[in-house]
């Protein structure tokens, strides 16, 4: 009975409690609501944006002020590669560089306050952190680097994470999201400015240093980004693909779980993950054929995981970045700390080998490792 009716309970840490009401209400007019069982989430979500709305509208009013008077941002450096492949842990490694800013958890959970309301909650906020993320066994601090997809899923109707919050429209979500497929350009532009808008207010919490960022989504939108920072540089970290695939399937499977707000059962997670990655990937190849050697660089993960330390000194000489020797303590401290640090093992059937090997092959014959995986 108790577990029963704890299903009738609020959600204590559903992403959706940073939304905006604009947001919030687009959302739930395209997706169709909410399964019933998890109205109470959804009240908490609705009662929390109108609450914040005054703050979030002062804060934004202030930022467009400080932007004004400030220097313009500077273009990023963004870590690029499908889900599961090695982004995070070397986004963690290269954002012990005190050069680099990044999104902290803060930011995400509260993209519309975070310089506000959100300091003042912050004590309060860091206590609710998970010990270690939903997917995996990667431990969450205070100044743990986070991806900004949550936050811009607070801020904008166009990302994949609306997918695993309301999966009746899966499918739909995810090709708006990921490529803004089905969009008018005014739906696009909206997006883009409430993107440059969030990470020019994480600028300002992080004293105005150049932004490290590190989200997969970005793999397909490569072109947009060179867009607006012609500037920038990327960093491609991949993996091999079976890997990649198993883990993958294992990300969305339990992130709908703890996320959707609507029936999942139908959603075929193994095709979903077939049909999108070759998609996702020979975007980013495309949107990068044409940069020189010293705005794009490739990291094979197994590489960089037997050889961190070489690697990310590759990776600062192709791409002129300076202050390598200053950061490398600091980057063999980070190693020292995930020293014991235990991957997730997953088994990947034979027939599931063959599947991936024939949709994939070009990916496999490119960044393939035979040992990668048992």
């Amino acid at each position: 009975m108790g577990r029963e009716q704890s299903r009738w309970l609020p959600s204590t840490d559903h992403p959706l409690y940073g939304c905006d009401a604009l947001t919030l209400l687009t959302v739930l007019a395209r997706n169709g609501g909410v399964d019933a069982r998890h109205l109470p989430t959804l009240a908490v979500a609705a009662a929390s944006a109108l609450l914040r709305a005054p703050f979030s509208l002062a804060e934004t009013a202030w930022v467009a002020w400080a932007r004004r008077r400030g220097d313009p941002l500077p273009a990023p450096v963004f870590i690029l590669g499908h889900w599961r492949s090695g982004t995070t842990h070397l986004y963690n490694l290269l954002s012990r560089d005190p050069q680099f800013g990044f999104i902290p958890p803060v930011a995400v959970g509260l993209p519309w306050d975070m310089l506000g309301l959100g300091a003042v909650l912050r004590p309060l906020l860091e206590r609710a952190l998970p010990e270690r993320r939903y997917i995996d066994n990667v431990a969450v601090r205070p100044d743990s680097p986070q991806e900004d997809e949550i936050a811009l899923a607070n801020m904008s109707p166009l990302s994949f994470y609306h997918g695993l919050y309301f999966p009746r429209h899966f499918d739909e979500n995810l090709r708006r999201g990921l490529y803004h497929e089905g969009c008018s350009p005014a739906e696009t532009e909206r997006w883009r400015r409430r993107f440059v808008h969030f990470l020019e207010k994480v600028a300002l919490s992080q004293g105005g240093r150049r932004l490290l960022i590190k989200n997969p989504v970005y793999s397909a939108r490569v072109a947009l980004l060179r867009e607006i920072w012609p500037d920038a540089r990327f960093i491609h970290i991949h993996r091999d693909p079976r890997a990649v695939f198993v883990s993958t399937v294992h990300f969305y499977r339990t992130l709908l779980d703890k996320l959707a707000l609507q029936p999942h059962g139908h959603i075929d997670v193994e095709q979903a993950v077939l049909d999108h990655y070759p998609r996702i990937m020979q975007a980013l190849l495309d949107d990068t054929a044409d940069l020189p050697a010293d705005r794009f660089v490739d990291v094979a993960f197994e590489t960089f995981e037997r050889e961190p330390l070489a690697e990310a000194a590759r990776l600062y000489r192709t791409l002129g970045l300076p202050g390598h020797e200053a950061a490398e303590p600091r980057f063999r401290a980070y190693l020292a700390d995930v020293r014991g640090y235990t991957k997730n093992r997953f088994q990947l059937s034979d027939a599931g080998r063959e599947r991936v090997e024939r949709c994939w092959q070009p990916f496999v014959a490119r960044w393939g490792e035979p040992a990668a995986i048992p």
